[in-house]
């Protein structure tokens, strides 16, 4: 009698587990997998563990391929949820190619800046090419564009310990965001600082055109880019045009590297200067539940504080001392359009 009354406990027990295990399983909400290709510019922050743990409240995990802002829109993206470039000119290329997107949205911005070594500003803020106010170095666009359109040397600019004539490395214009929109500036500069179109765009590109061939071999990605003035020193790259963000991220996620380097790196902010727009393309329905994921406060908070992208919730007034890296301009005001997609196009083929 008394196993009987066991064996019925045991079989209620059963019967309830079974009834609570349904129950949750009807219920659990099932995490949706967004696959998609991004901006080497951005890995910091998708590697970022508290960018996944903000996610996953949304029931969304993220991967990701790196890849050009420019390729991106022109590869084979069948199998991907969304496209995550890093400029307009991007999306109006996906716009011309593909039409318009299910849903786009601009989920961060951060200047283009030029990156160059205390050896080289300190001669050029001797010869007045770039100047110093409250601690933060600027540079004439149309004057430095200039220089570079006359083939003018470093020993020319009082920098005697370089070799060859002045020049901004930058990444590929044809593939990548950051060489693109410096393209752009450059091309805005030479039609006297204003912005180049359609129909004024033929007299300048001869101009861009050899501009650009003088840099030889360029990366295909801003972040490699980045790397390889890190890591390769004066002589090798004394000037390049990237992202503000590259370095305050680096600043935060690799203190002991930046504390080496702190004296040595210069950020330089270019008169006036272009808007770099992150957008995020969803390609289809499961792709747009990204959008309020990113669109995230404490999300919006971290890309700031974090990884230096300038967001809608943080970047434009906040505190820039929280990185530790001197000449960071509280904010950037001095900026300039980018041409409109269609010149852009045409600048573009002229350096294929």
């Amino acid at each position: 009698m008394k196993s009987k009354h066991i064996g019925l406990i045991i079989l209620a027990l059963v019967m309830v587990l079974t009834v609570v295990f349904l129950f949750f399983k009807q219920n659990k909400v099932e995490t949706v997998y967004l696959d998609g290709y991004l901006g080497g510019e951005k890995i910091g922050l998708f590697e970022d563990e508290e960018f996944h743990k903000i996610l996953k409240e949304y029931n969304i995990s993220m991967d990701y391929s790196k890849a050009g802002s420019l390729d991106m829109v022109t590869a084979d993206f069948n199998s991907r949820n969304y496209l995550f470039p890093s400029s307009q000119t991007a999306l109006d290329l996906y716009t011309t190619v593909h039409g318009n997107p299910i849903k786009s949205e601009i989920i961060f911005n951060t200047p283009i800046v030029l990156y160059s070594r205390e050896l080289v500003v300190d001669k050029l803020v001797k010869n007045g090419l770039i100047k110093e106010k409250n601690g933060i170095y600027y540079v004439d666009m149309i004057e430095l564009v200039k220089l570079i359109e006359a083939g003018t040397s470093w020993s020319d600019l009082g920098v005697d310990e370089l070799y060859g004539p002045m020049a901004v490395n930058t990444t590929d214009p044809t593939k990548s965001n950051s060489g693109n929109m410096f393209a752009g500036l450059v091309a805005n500069s030479l039609n006297e600082g204003q912005v180049v179109n359609s129909t004024n765009v033929s007299s300048i590109l001869p101009s861009v055109k050899n501009i650009f061939a003088k840099l030889g071999y360029m990366e295909t990605s801003s972040a490699d880019l980045f790397d390889q003035f890190l890591k390769t020193g004066v002589g090798a790259k004394p000037i390049i045009a990237g992202y503000e963000s590259q370095l305050l991220e680096f600043a935060v996620l690799n203190p002991d590297d930046y504390a080496q380097i702190k004296e040595d790196i210069k950020i330089i902010y270019p008169t006036p200067t272009v808007w770099s727009s992150h957008i995020y393309i969803a390609l289809d329905e499961k792709g747009k539940l990204g959008i309020d994921a990113l669109m995230n406060e404490r999300l919006q908070k971290l890309a700031w504080e974090k990884h230096g992208f300038r967001t809608e919730v943080a970047g434009v007034d906040s505190d820039s001392n929280i990185f530790g890296v001197s000449g960071l301009a509280e904010n950037v005001t001095q900026i300039i359009p980018m041409p409109d997609s269609k010149t852009m196009e045409i600048i573009i083929n002229s350096l294929q």
